[in-house]
């Protein structure tokens, strides 16, 4: 997308396109970030173990519990997006 001005019909100018975000959309993202770092954990705790050498102390297999906490936190901005979209809440707004 250009971030241009564009001109209408009637020669007016228009602003630029934005892209919208719904009230959970920014939680989804961090839940995704927050996931996608516990699974890296996951797979650089897990590899020694088939690799042969000697695994991580406990205290890194808790960083693994991040794909968890990256989930609940995905699933709080799915469940507040859909609290916001509902035909109550939408009827109040109007």
């Amino acid at each position: 997308m250009s971030r241009e001005t564009k001109v209408n019909e009637s020669g007016q100018r228009t602003a630029p396109a934005r892209s919208a975000t719904g009230p959970g959309d920014r939680l989804v993202r961090i839940g995704a970030i927050v996931f996608f770092v516990g699974t890296v954990a996951t797979l650089v705790t897990v590899a020694p173990l088939f690799l042969g050498t000697d695994p991580f102390p406990s205290a890194a297999y808790a960083v693994c519990m991040l794909m968890g906490v990256g989930f609940l936190i995905a699933a709080g901005g799915v469940v507040r997006s859909v609290w916001a979209g509902s035909p109550k809440r939408a009827a109040g707004r109007t």
